[in-house]
């Protein structure tokens, strides 16, 4: 039982990877199921305080990584259109062209947004920008918390193959 653990904990834990990058999958919450999997079994025993903290930055990363377009969207400037069109096209990329969808519409709906409200296309641009810039750091915020749980997998099966021989 624990081998078919740790190598389900290892799939998750890839697929999780990618899922910083591609948006159609949870990333980091299957990353963190990985983790939780690998405590399960009797070769590795992770403390609570360990697991509940990690499952808390899990939580935080997933709400900011959702806010993170439309921050970059208010930072650059952005009228309530432009945050609407924003978080419109966020919530259509998910189902419309995915995961490229994800990255073009929020910029796209920013744009539109502004240009609606009047604001020249220069400016409509930079906010789109914004969005995008958002929507960056919140995919490089991922992918630093995805590298480190595959460094904890990789660290602690690694202990487990090493004291094994």
């Amino acid at each position: 039982m624990d081998l078919f653990l740790i190598i389900t904990a290892a799939i998750l834990i890839i697929v999780g990877f990618l899922g910083s990058i591609l948006p159609v999958l949870p990333g980091i919450p299957l990353s963190y199921l990985g983790i939780v999997l690998l405590h399960l079994t009797t070769l590795i025993d992770y403390s609570w305080s360990f697991l509940i903290g990690w499952g808390i930055v899990v939580v935080i990363i997933q709400i900011v990584d959702y806010f993170l377009p439309i921050w970059g969207t208010k930072k650059y400037g952005s009228s309530k259109y432009g945050t609407w069109g924003s978080t419109l096209g966020m919530v259509l990329g998910l189902f419309i062209l995915p995961p490229w969808g994800m990255l073009i519409f929020p910029f796209v709906g920013a744009v539109m947004g502004e240009l609606i409200a009047g604001k020249p296309s220069p400016i409509a641009l930079k906010i789109g920008f914004g969005t995008f810039i958002g929507f960056l750091a919140g995919t490089v915020l991922k992918l630093l918390i995805g590298i480190v749980f595959i460094y904890i997998y990789v660290r602690d099966v690694w202990t487990i193959v090493a004291t094994a021989f």
